[in-house]
């Protein structure tokens, strides 16, 4: 099993937050369960929007810091650029 890099945002438009995983079906849920008090949970950050696979830890954390730094205006490209209609993409799970 890999690292996944992704983005959920509370809606379009919305709040975004950026982060990795090992298991990105139980890491959506966590946020989406609000387990940790933060960003998250306070802004409603539900839906995954965006995700992609890396082999190694080191370059998912690479890739999440690399799109931590972006502007806002890049974020939204990559998530439309995959994304265009803004669906909650956790039900495409390809595991």
């Amino acid at each position: 099993m890999g690292y996944f890099v992704y983005i959920m945002g509370s809606r379009p438009g919305g709040a975004l937050y950026t982060g990795s995983t090992n298991n990105l079906r139980r890491r959506v849920e966590e946020h989406r369960a609000k387990l940790q008090v933060g960003h998250t949970a306070k802004y409603n950050i539900t839906h995954l929007y965006w995700f992609e696979e890396w082999p190694t830890y080191h370059e998912a954390l690479e890739r999440e810091l690399r799109i931590k730094g972006w502007k806002r205006a890049w974020k939204d490209k990559l998530i439309l650029d995959a994304n265009p209609e803004w669906r909650d993409v956790s039900a495409d799970f390809p595991f």
